[in-house]
């Protein structure tokens, strides 16, 4: 039989169009963008387009894209860049970002925050993983200089109000003297949303917008950060001119070209896959629960419309995965950046649940592939994988836990 993919929050096969697209950047158009000749000024004025493309469907300016090799890249540049920027000028730097963020975000704080002298408030989220806006509204001070929120979250599809939260620090920046009035910068990872949520920056209120390829059946290695025209960032790489020397190197034409054509083609298909997938994830939700003692993480509305990210108590996530596995199902427990590790879920104990829920955690996300027919296939064989690892656990989880 056919192998059954829900694991496309880690990463989405390449769409054919897509392949198609850039198929000619790896053989005839082969030239350096930044030669001073013919073949390389066809190859900078079709990274032009692309980027054109892309700055058209985010409602931006062409110039406030920065290519770089990906979500995790794109979040550093962000954070790094701009907070190593501005120190000199603030006094007792103030950062504010989520307990349910993505490591690539939460590491380059921790750092900041061991390293280089800046303060950093991590908001706590509900029991649905939201944050609440009054918490942000609290937490703003005349020293913070940047905020970090993700628009919907890896694991648990949990989708923030990123334009109500982008509001509230809008109208913080008008309340402050004209030299502070354009901090704190407001940056959301919204590489999860792309092809499921609204990416118009003007309705987002955000100032910076990291995307990822990969995540939109693009190209693996390729992705983007938008930054707002005015702010300053410092690079974290020296060594060319290059995407304004922020992202210095020979580019990675073939992967700009497709991260384009998947970004089109996510965002005019949005409507149509999402109607396709919230009956699929609905079902298949509906049928997980009826197992005992389990759970749904996550919002039960606010959530990405092919996110599944439910709990099964008295088995390790782990264990049922690989069970799964053994029947051609392909699912995972959490971040694809955090597989080599055996700790629990920082997303679902930041729920206020405990380690229990968190190891019992498995994510099961949907894509273009995924038909009625996976989805029953996957209700049929996991009811006797549960069975079959609840019998030999040694452990049986209180009701309270999980209610």
């Amino acid at each position: 039989m056919r192998s059954i993919y829900l694991d496309h929050a880690a990463t989405t096969p390449l769409d054919p169009r897509v392949r198609e697209a850039m198929l000619p950047f790896e053989n005839e158009l082969y030239g350096n963008p930044s030669s001073f000749n013919s073949a390389g000024k066809i190859v900078k004025d079709e990274i032009d387009e692309a980027r054109a493309s892309i700055a058209k469907q985010l409602n931006c300016r062409p110039d406030e894209i920065i290519f770089t090799s990906g979500g995790t890249e794109s979040n550093n540049l962000a954070i790094l860049g701009f907070c190593r920027a501005i120190k000199p000028s603030i006094a007792h730097p103030h950062i504010i970002t989520t307990t349910i963020e993505h490591p690539s975000v939460l590491e380059a704080l921790r750092h900041l925050e061991a390293k280089e002298g800046f303060r950093v408030t991590h908001l706590p989220v509900d029991g649905f993983g939201r944050v609440q806006p009054k918490q942000l509204e609290a937490a703003l001070t005349p020293q913070t200089v940047f905020v970090s929120i993700m628009y919907a979250n890896n694991e648990i599809g949990t989708v923030q109000p990123i334009a109500e939260l982008g509001n509230i620090i809008k109208k913080f920046r008008a309340s402050l003297p004209m030299s502070n009035c354009q901090l704190p910068i407001f940056h959301t990872d919204a590489c999860q949303a792309s092809g499921a949520l609204d990416l118009n920056i003007e309705k987002l209120h955000v100032d910076m917008l990291t995307l990822n390829g990969s995540k939109m059946y693009g190209p693996k290695g390729s992705g983007l950060l938008y930054v707002k025209r005015g702010i300053k960032l410092q690079p974290l790489q020296f060594g060319g001119s290059q995407e304004k020397a922020l992202r210095p190197g020979t580019e990675n034409v073939a992967g700009i070209i497709g991260l384009a054509k998947a970004l089109q083609i996510a965002q005019v298909e949005k409507e149509k896959e999402n109607a396709r997938l919230i009956p699929l994830r609905d079902k298949l939700i509906e049928g997980i629960l009826k197992l005992p003692k389990t759970r749904l993480n996550g919002h039960p509305t606010e959530r990405l419309p092919n996110n599944v990210n439910v709990s099964i108590l008295d088995i390790e996530g782990e264990a049922t995965i690989l069970y799964l596995d053994a029947k051609w199902v392909y699912a995972s427990t959490g971040s694809a950046c955090t597989s080599a590790s055996l700790d629990p879920s920082h997303v679902i104990l930041a729920l206020g649940l405990p380690y229990e829920v968190a190891h019992g955690s498995m994510r099961f996300t949907l894509g273009r592939s995924t038909t009625e027919e996976d989805i029953d296939y996957v209700l049929q064989v996991l009811p006797p994988i549960v069975q079959l690892l609840r019998s030999m656990s040694p452990v049986n989880v209180d009701s309270k836990y999980f209610t």
